[in-house]
């Protein structure tokens, strides 16, 4: 039978400021809209998280917020200096309260890197695509170059590592599998790709491309395909269950699902709920579903995820590097 996994979650936005202007989000928001969130917010969250046996603490925000005037005020109120000390803060109570930290930043410096990456059991970063993109014309930290490097500094530094395209956002085909060619060669010559996100773009109100369509169920499908012949087997394939029907995929070649949350919904896409493992079980018929944690289980056997985590990954991690079976872990189900 074959398994498809997923990463139990709490999502916490730590802010919806960022350089970027990218025309389908919705998340980054401007000044008088701006937040950050406060030490006593993800303190609630990350209690609830570990009442409801979550294991992921994931921890997304705009890129290089700190280049957006005002940015700093909202730091000096939860008495911060600068934005990497308090992600370290945030990051060792999540470990306190038994969450491994998972965090996607944009692009960060190798000293950046250094500092979050003992704290962290893995990194992301979304490619979205190696092509350059009218979507992100107004979006420095979208040079496809930069992401790329990105990426290989983590493989540099032994850090497990999530990344993805974006599927349906003005890029061709052709863009598409040099996206994955490059993530591809990326892997084989650092082993540090754990899972790649294949994302369909979803329309938001409000946004200069709430008029664009989402890629259709059969265009998927082929991407599926795509992916799981270019990438290397190791390598799994995620697919987020509140944005499209996992099967379809699942059978053309995905077999992870990525975060789900009892708890926090998907501040990337707000109008898309979770699906309760109830349901995914039964639409997932016959394939076997198993929780793993934020760090895969040949990752943990190489140590390579953050040394502050390797403590708590040794209790929640089973003898097969999965999720260790226990009561708290499925109450909530």
């Amino acid at each position: 039978m074959k398994t498809i996994t997923y990463s139990k979650n709490i999502f916490l936005p730590v802010t919806n400021l960022c350089r970027n202007h990218c025309q389908y989000c919705s998340f980054r928001k401007d000044l008088d809209k701006a937040r950050l969130i406060k030490r006593s917010q993800a303190l609630h969250l990350m209690e609830e998280g570990r009442k409801q046996g979550c294991t992921e603490a994931l921890f997304t925000l705009g890129e290089r917020p700190e280049e957006v005037e005002g940015f700093r005020t909202l730091l000096a109120g939860e008495g911060k200096e600068d934005l990497t000390s308090y992600l370290l803060e945030l990051s060792e109570l999540a470990i306190e309260h038994d969450l491994l930290p998972h965090t996607n930043a944009g692009l960060l410096s190798q000293e950046e890197l250094a500092c979050l990456q003992p704290y962290n059991a893995s990194m992301g970063l979304m490619l979205e695509s190696s092509a350059w993109l009218n979507a992100h014309l107004n979006s420095p930290g979208k040079n496809p170059h930069l992401r790329l490097e990105h990426i290989a500094r983590a493989g540099r530094m032994h850090i497990p590592f999530t990344t993805g395209i974006l599927v349906g956002i003005g890029e061709s085909w052709e863009d598409r599998i040099r996206s994955l060619q490059a993530i591809a060669r990326l892997h084989n010559c650092f082993g540090h790709i754990q899972e790649v996100i294949v994302q369909p773009f979803d329309p938001k109100p409000g946004t200069p491309m709430a008029s664009f369509s989402s890629p259709g169920r059969e265009e998927l499908i082929r991407t599926v395909k795509l992916a799981r012949e270019i990438l290397p087997g190791e390598v799994a394939i995620q697919v987020p269950p509140n944005l499209t029907d996992p099967l379809p995929l699942v059978k053309a070649g995905a077999n992870d699902l990525g975060g789900i949350s009892p708890i926090t919904r998907d501040e990337i896409n707000p109008n898309s709920s979770w699906p309760r493992e109830v349901e995914l079980k039964r639409s997932l018929f016959p394939y076997e579903l198993k929780e793993r944690l934020p760090v895969y289980p040949r990752f943990i056997k190489k140590g390579w995820h953050g040394h502050k985590t390797w403590k708590l990954t040794s209790l929640l991690a089973g003898e097969d590097g999965l999720r260790r079976k226990s009561i708290s872990s499925i109450e909530w189900w």
